[in-house]
């Protein structure tokens, strides 16, 4: 298609503003039940760090035999072999654990790109006449701010759940080996942390997901009051537009800081545990040691070695279970986005998705026939049809219009044509080819599509007009100006930049330039023009129906109007009836 204008099937304002709350309540594709099930970081990530945590224990061991040894009467010397190997066991260790880091990072953001190459992909098949897509702004916050926190969940959240799994068990199995008191110790303070953990984390992921939700939503705000700055100076809704962003930003606040609060919750829990859990057992060893207590070390008494070794290894206990508390809130956070980024990629209303089967041929540059049979259409399932057993047949070269009252389907039968939405049975055929798959790539290279609000994009008229397509060469730009009256606007302006939206355009200029990148598309056989007369003044909208007729000279012209004037030029009115009737011809 010539020209894809922000105009294309622009959705009505209800649909719009329930959004956010459409979005919250779909399910996710179920892909995966959680990232780290299927898709996170590979199992060499997490051998690396596990088994660089695991190097402690004979650490441990060296450490408190060579302190034994010297307590025993043995001389320094001896010291010398357990310290080179802690000096080797902690360089591997660092080694190991730093590579594993980094090959996690890496594959966290390389699936956080895959994951937004799905969602960005999955948006731009979405229908402009789903009611349920998302707000660009919506979309916007949830692709770059909400879609981070995968990192960290991630990169960091698995392999501290497998070291949180792997790790302790060890290090118990090691303890019971001397004492089955101190392992007990362990053993009761161990599942009680885990335990705690859950239960904020539960709520965390609740508060952490309504955090994303407002984010999104203050940012959809944002970015339409910003779009109708203009509007709201005149209608004098400054002030008012002002209190309602600070009330959306203070709820913003709230919500961050029940995060935050449930956050520092569970780092509380898990140091209280861990704190008590070391506490008994270096007091049990302590005790035990002293004489005070001589049972729980399997009918003996435990060296100094052996006691030290357990109180080198009780802290280790806990560390991985702190370090899975630290990334809590990274897997409340990151299961939060997740579930968003799949909400983005969920099904919705898709466009005619062009396929790599090769369809048939069409015309170069001629007019081309349009065959609507049997057509049958509605927005949302279980609504009324806009469509029901609808037919028409519009001749090459004819030029029609279609009139009916705002609401009745005439942007909606454009955008059917033009292959923006599947329908739900039915067929359209141009040029003799149907509107499918195998087609609808060659058959939009042969569509020019006219919009009432043409995107200008920040750049030259004539850049505007080539959009970037090295067939229009500038006796073909000059041409298609002339045409449309643009000429001396194009020569008084030369190389100065139009602004993004058109700013610096007014209406008649934006849309007459809109025309002029379909007049410079010799192949359009197929002229689409939704509204081109709207919301102008007479004289403007009498220029802009002249443009029309010129450019869409030797090509089939569908103009959906409410203009008579605009009407009154066509070669036939369809006029589109209730949804039970197939259309009339005036």
């Amino acid at each position: 298609m010539t020209t894809l204008d922000a105009g294309i099937g622009r959705r009505r304002p209800e649909a719009a503003g329930r959004t956010a709350a459409v979005m919250r309540q779909a399910r996710p594709d179920e892909v995966a039940d959680t990232l780290s099930a299927r898709d996170g970081v590979s199992r060499a990530a997490v051998l690396l760090q596990t088994t660089a945590s695991l190097l402690w224990l004979p650490q441990a061991g060296l450490l408190a035999l060579a302190v034994g040894s010297i307590a025993a009467g043995s001389d320094a010397s001896a010291a010398w072999l357990p310290a080179l190997g802690i000096l080797v066991l902690g360089i591997a260790r660092a080694v190991m654990d730093g590579a594993g880091s980094r090959l996690a990072f890496r594959q966290a953001r390389s699936h956080l790109s895959a994951l937004r190459n799905e969602a960005v992909a999955a948006l731009a098949e979405t229908s402009p006449l789903d009611v349920t897509r998302p707000s660009s702004g919506f979309a916007a916050s949830t692709l770059a701010e909400q879609a981070e926190a995968v990192v960290p969940y991630v990169a960091r959240f698995r392999p501290a759940r497998s070291r949180a799994m792997i790790v302790p068990l060890a290090i118990l199995a090691c303890v019971l080996v001397f004492s089955w008191a101190a392992a007990l110790v362990l053993l009761i303070a161990a599942p009680l942390i885990p335990i705690f953990m859950a239960l904020v984390g539960w709520r965390a992921k609740q508060a952490s997901e309504e955090q994303l939700a407002e984010m999104g939503s203050m940012n959809a705000f944002l970015m339409d009051r910003l779009r109708g700055l203009t509007t709201i100076r005149s209608f004098d809704a400054v002030d008012r537009t002002a209190t309602q962003l600070r009330a959306s930003a203070e709820d913003l606040r709230r919500r961050t800081m029940a995060v935050l609060r449930i956050a520092f919750l569970s780092s509380a829990v898990l140091e209280l545990f861990a704190a008590l859990g070391v506490a008994m057992v270096a007091v049990y060893v302590g005790f035990h040691l002293l004489g005070e207590l001589n049972f729980g070390a399997w009918g003996g008494r435990l060296s100094l070695a052996e006691g030290l070794f357990i109180l080198l290894l009780a802290p280790s206990f806990f560390e991985p279970l702190r370090d899975l508390s630290a990334v809590w809130h990274d897997r409340a956070s990151g299961e939060a986005a997740f579930d968003a980024l799949k909400k983005l990629a969920a099904s919705g209303r898709k466009t005619v998705a062009a396929s790599s089967a090769k369809g048939g041929r069409v015309g170069a540059g001629g007019a081309l026939s349009l065959s609507v049979e049997g057509l049958v259409f509605r927005h949302v399932e279980g609504a009324a049809p806009v469509f029901h057993d609808f037919d028409l047949e519009v001749k090459p070269g004819e030029r029609i219009a279609l009139v009916a009252p705002s609401g009745e389907g005439k942007s909606t039968l454009l955008a059917l044509i033009a292959g923006l939405v599947v329908p739900e049975s039915g067929t359209i055929r141009i040029g003799g080819l149907v509107v499918d798959s195998a087609n609808v790539a060659d058959l939009r290279a042969s569509i020019a599509w006219i919009g009432q609000d043409p995107h200008i994009f920040p750049g030259t008229i004539r850049s505007n007009v080539t959009m970037g397509r090295a067939d229009v060469d500038p006796v073909r730009v000059s041409a298609a100006l002339e045409a449309v009256s643009l000429s001396d606007l194009a020569a008084r302006r030369g190389p100065a930049m139009i602004g993004e939206g058109g700013f610096g355009l007014s209406g008649g200029e934006a849309l007459r330039l809109a025309l002029a990148r379909a007049s410079a598309t010799p192949q359009a056989g197929l002229v689409l023009a939704d509204e081109p007369t709207a919301h102008l003044d007479r004289e403007t909208a009498r220029e802009i129906t002249e443009s029309l007729l010129r450019v869409s000279r030797g090509k089939t012209l569908v103009v959906a109007t409410h203009d008579p004037v605009l009407a009154a030029r066509m070669d036939r009115v369809i006029t589109l009836n209730a949804p039970d009737s197939a259309g009339a011809g005036a």
